[in-house]
């Protein structure tokens, strides 16, 4: 059987961990009194306002897809609406009915690939964004993966902290959990795409290679 290979820190069964990067929480102050709804698109963003704030649970709360609402249940805040098609772009073409007369605030990593935010305000939402924390690289060394190791990545900064790591290895094959992240993968590195963006149909679609 193929080593299944997650590129970071969170456990599943059968899967072997190589967290190649970390979270940096911001230091910032968000005034939310400005704001009658959030937006949120990564369970990052949602885990820095809680350091930030202590009443964003109050307001509207407008999740990417069902794992980020997932998370914000578990904070018991206001959430008004889960996007379908789990891909930035497309969450911004479904929210601009739903925002309109709506003081809006962005919650957001430091690098953020989508168009959100510009589809938004070209679209006459009131809308300001933040970022509330970002991605480093792990400087931790790691061992290479073996042979014929199926490569999950997940993010962006995924590709880019392995890639300043590891040279790509002939036998590895690559899943990438969306069309985003696929968009900076290695011209010559073949890869397969989630149907679905969540770690789990990754998991699933790798099996798919053993």
């Amino acid at each position: 059987m193929n080593n299944i290979v997650l590129l970071s820190n969170i456990k599943y069964e059968g899967v072997e961990n190589l967290p190649v990067f970390d979270i940096e929480y911001l230091d910032v102050k968000i005034d939310l009194e400005k704001y009658d709804s959030l937006i949120f698109t990564s369970k990052n963003a949602i885990y820095a306002i809680d350091k930030l704030c202590n009443s964003w649970t109050k307001l509207d709360s407008y999740a990417i897809a069902k794992k980020t609402s997932d998370i914000l249940k578990k904070y018991n805040s206001n959430i008004v609406f889960t996007g379908t098609f789990s891909h930035g772009d497309e969450f911004a073409y479904e929210l601009i009915p739903l925002l309109k007369n709506k003081k809006v605030l962005y919650i957001k990593g430091e690098k953020s690939v989508s168009r959100l935010f510009e589809i938004l305000s070209n679209n006459h939402v009131n809308i300001e964004e933040i970022a509330v924390y970002k991605t480093i690289c792990n400087k931790n060394i790691f061992n290479l993966p073996v042979s014929n190791s199926i490569i999950i990545f997940t993010s962006p900064s995924c590709i880019k902290c392995f890639f300043e790591k590891f040279t790509w290895n002939e036998s590895y094959k690559a899943v990438v959990i969306g069309k985003t992240t696929a968009k900076h993968m290695p011209k010559d590195i073949e890869y397969k795409i989630s149907p679905i963006q969540s770690i789990e149909a990754c998991i699933e679609l790798a099996k798919t290679f053993q």
